[in-house]
């Protein structure tokens, strides 16, 4: 490979990879669990709070036993790292979400993703992910 083709792949993957993550945002708010597939691997292993998982079937449960209570989330990613190992890659991302409890309250999180990836032959897909919380309010009165 030239180093044109290699840095046009390299910013292919980090591309591919920056859309993974704000895919990640949109499955959990949006509930689009048909897609879980198109975002991680079958083995896929989740660590958070609300504890460890494995595969996708475990995931789509943990996510949904956490967000399914609210009557909207918002999440929005950045600050992310990437780094590319040739078919394997880790990508760090700041998390804030906003968790809308009723037409009055919500509450806040903070927190730091840490994904594993790797190539796949549909592209990009997380193997793992570590969900290390830094804050988390209380319910708190809407301004707005």
């Amino acid at each position: 490979m030239t180093s044109t083709e290699t840095l046009i792949r390299a910013l292919a993957d980090r591309a591919e990879l920056a859309d993974l993550v704000a895919r990640h945002s949109l499955w959990i708010d949006e509930g689009r669990y048909g897609e879980t597939d198109r975002l991680f691997t079958e083995d896929v292993v989740v660590k958070s709070p609300r504890g460890e998982v494995r595969g996708i079937a475990a995931l789509i449960e943990l996510v949904r036993s956490g967000h399914d209570t609210y009557v909207r989330t918002l999440h929005s990613k950045s600050n992310l790292i990437i780094e590319v190992d040739g078919e394997t890659a880790t990508v760090r991302a700041h998390d804030i979400a906003v968790f809308v409890i009723d037409d009055k309250t919500e509450a806040l999180a903070a927190g730091f993703h840490r994904y594993g990836a790797r190539r796949t032959e549909d592209g990009w897909r997380f193997d793992r992910l570590v969900v290390t919380p830094v804050a988390l309010t209380e319910a708190i009165g809407r301004a707005l």
